[in-house]
């Protein structure tokens, strides 16, 4: 009897649907946190391992391509074989490779383990909404959605803050073994209580040659636009770079058009509203991502924060991101993503051009603003995007809408860092020496310091100890306005785009009484990996 009563026990416990979304909840913290916590950290790795401009660049690069390119297989892997098992799987890499990235020792080690994490995070990220679809009724369907975003977002919030105390008081490394305890706890609480699901259609081909022309062409473009700094943009190199990559794009469009099951179905790419809200969320992440980049560059190297100060002081735009998310969803839910996707594009394009304001000493007073609006339109953009994306797509294609938006999120948070670091640098390229003269570098020395560029590109002023103080106060202070050039550049290059997208957004998305009927059922295939 007492053997029966805990099968029984077990049984309830493993389908209880929000104790599975305790156990996801961990996966997600530990990724969330670990995707804010790194871009505090950036300028102490670079410093520890020596890392140049682009080095840097592609610690967070390669965690975000190896996440976009995966996404999708590992909601398929899921969906076949088990999310349960594909979960755990996930979570389990994704501590090992932490754990590897801290003892790494080089900034090459750091960037190889850091790809393996994003191709752990693959496999993990999508099997967590894939879960959720699969244990709770449509009715309430949406309300898990919303917890886990509100997880997303208390993590990205908590994320400054933990890295900066760890960067500052420990060690960099400790922003990577944080995610050992949180990640085996994610185990053990996992294996207890998830129940494992698939899907019985178990007769799909699995679309490997896809994945592998997907991933090829995403790695080839951005590995373009992320040498064009160093290479020149019309070398051979850079142009044969990107142009590959495009190449590997439109021949991946052309063979899944061909498949009859196909990774990603071009068919939903038909849809004008599905298109723009999935260009809508690549533009997103490149101004949240690319923003964050720069903004603790700048932070720590030009103005001297701690990391910890750094982290406190963005804590405005987290705080502000948590409270838009649920305010863009109901604001989508009455007035539709056509004016909310605008008018979250508007308040960052507020941010980047308000960032015209800052100088090399600016107050904080003159800062926070900007943290303010960069929050709000970030948080109002993602749920309108979302809803544009899912919300057009057939109701059994939710699952691939759901892993392209996840997907976009990421290629646009790469090409977000890769981008606005090189329109930085080639800002700082060309204004170094004047500043420096400017400033009262003799000219004989700031030729000399102009070699030095990559370094101021990230706030870094090129000083020696042996330099005399008045020689080394003036390359300070030209070296930061030249930093300052360029973050001006890349914040009017950023909010411009921003507008741009707004008015795409008018154009480009349905008006509410244009809607197809599917759009209506679209809650339920949100998470349907």
């Amino acid at each position: 009897m007492s053997s029966s009563t805990s099968v029984v026990h077990s049984a309830v416990r493993r389908g209880n649907p929000w104790l599975a979304l305790i156990a996801v909840s961990f996966g997600l913290l530990m990724v969330q946190l670990d995707g804010s916590v790194v871009a505090i950290a950036n300028p102490a790795i670079g410093k520890d391992l020596g890392a140049s401009t682009a080095e840097l660049q592609w610690v967070t690069n390669s965690y975000l391509l190896a996440l976009a390119a995966s996404m999708i297989l590992g909601g398929k892997l899921g969906d076949r074989f088990g999310r349960r098992f594909y979960y755990l799987v996930g979570v389990g890499g994704f501590v090992v490779t932490s754990v590897a990235i801290g003892l790494a020792g080089s900034i090459e080690g750091v960037i190889l383990f850091r790809a393996l994490q994003g191709l752990c995070g693959g496999i993990l990220m999508p099997n967590t909404l894939g879960i959720l679809r699969a244990v709770f009724p449509p009715r309430k369907f949406g309300l898990a959605v919303g917890i886990w975003g509100m997880v997303s977002a208390v993590s990205t919030s908590l994320g400054p803050i933990i890295g900066g105390l760890l960067v500052e008081h420990v060690d960099w490394t400790w922003v990577f073994y944080l995610n050992a305890p949180i990640g085996v706890v994610a185990l053990l609480f996992s294996t207890a209580v998830l129940a494992e699901s698939r899907n019985s259609g178990g007769e799909q081909r699995f679309d490997f040659v896809g994945v592998v022309v997907l991933a090829a062409g995403l790695l080839a473009l951005v590995f373009g636009i992320v040498k064009g700094e160093t290479w020149g943009w019309t070398s051979a190199g850079t142009l044969g770079s990107i142009a590959l990559g495009l190449v590997l794009l439109v021949l991946f469009g052309w063979y899944e058009t061909r498949r009859t099951h196909p990774l990603l179905p071009m068919r939903l790419f038909r849809n004008r509203s599905l298109t723009t809200g999935v260009v809508m969320t690549g533009l997103n992440f490149f101004v949240m991502l690319g923003g964050i980049f720069f903004i603790m560059l700048y932070l720590q190297n030009v103005r001297g924060y701690t990391p910890v100060e750094a982290g406190i002081s963005t804590l405005p735009m987290s705080l502000a991101s948590l409270v838009a998310s649920p305010l863009g969803s109901q604001l989508t839910t009455r007035f539709g993503p056509r004016v909310t996707i605008p008018l979250g594009l508007v308040l960052s394009a507020a941010a980047m051009f308000g960032m015209l304001t800052w100088t090399t000493d600016s107050s904080y007073a003159t800062m926070w603003p900007s943290y303010v609006a960069m929050g709000l339109g970030v948080g109002v953009v993602l749920p309108a995007t979302a809803a544009a994306i899912i919300g057009n797509a057939p109701v059994g294609d939710g699952g691939v809408a759901s892993g392209l938006q996840s997907t976009m999120l990421q290629i646009g948070g790469a090409l977000g860092t890769s981008v606005l670091v090189t329109v930085i640098a080639g800002r700082v390229g060309s204004s170094l020496f004047g500043e420096l003269t400017g400033a009262g570098v003799p000219a004989s020395v700031a030729h000399g310091l102009e070699k030095a560029g990559d370094a101021v590109a990230m706030g870094v002023a090129p000083v020696s100890p042996d330099m005399p103080g008045q020689l080394r106060a003036a390359v300070i202070e030209g070296s930061g306005q030249a930093f300052v050039n360029g973050l001006h550049s890349a914040v009017t290059v950023t909010g411009v785009l921003c507008l741009i997208g707004a008015v795409a957004a008018v154009a480009g998305i349905k008006r509410r009484d244009r809607e197809v009927s599917e759009g209506a059922e679209a809650p339920v295939a949100v998470a349907a990996h």
